[in-house]
């Protein structure tokens, strides 16, 4: 079996290009960077990997993905090799794109981007109705334990 799910930030916009031919198709090609469990030395490390998505889910990258976008992709390892101009044999690893998410909101995304902070999530902001927060989730207020019924 060969599935790989990644999770990572993109390291820069996506580059889309269309196939020649009657039937054009999308290809977009980003990179991935993706933290590594274990810290060497005491600082994080990760590795960079490039996805290719085709058709679709190429198109929806183009129009959605930024560089700096937390994404989770699923998809297959592909391996291939070509001569390059010197004539020297290079060879690629990629992961064909099956599924592409987002994830993190909007919010959150803005706020990395904008360096409003390193790794930590954003602080909740009050809404207009007082009850959401920046990660998406309802802020619980204090005491409502005891209003409820099957406590």
């Amino acid at each position: 079996m060969n599935k790989v799910i990644l999770m990572g930030r993109l390291t820069r916009d996506p580059e889309v290009r269309y196939s020649a031919g009657d039937n054009s198709m999308a290809i977009a090609r980003y990179t991935l960077a993706v933290d590594r469990r274990f810290k060497r030395d005491g600082e994080a490390t990760a590795d960079f990997i490039g996805c290719v998505a085709f058709g679709r889910s190429a198109e929806f990258a183009e129009k959605y993905f930024r560089q700096g976008l937390k994404v989770v992709v699923s998809g297959r390892i592909q391996t291939g090799s070509y001569t390059n101009r010197d004539g020297q044999k290079v060879y690629t690893t990629d992961v064909v794109v099956e599924d592409q998410e987002f994830a993190e909101s909007k919010a959150a995304s803005d706020n990395y981007r904008g360096g409003n902070f390193g790794g930590q999530a954003a602080p909740s902001a009050p809404t207009a109705g007082g009850s959401g927060s920046a990660d998406g989730f309802m802020n619980i207020p204090d005491g409502i334990d005891e209003d409820l019924p099957f406590n």
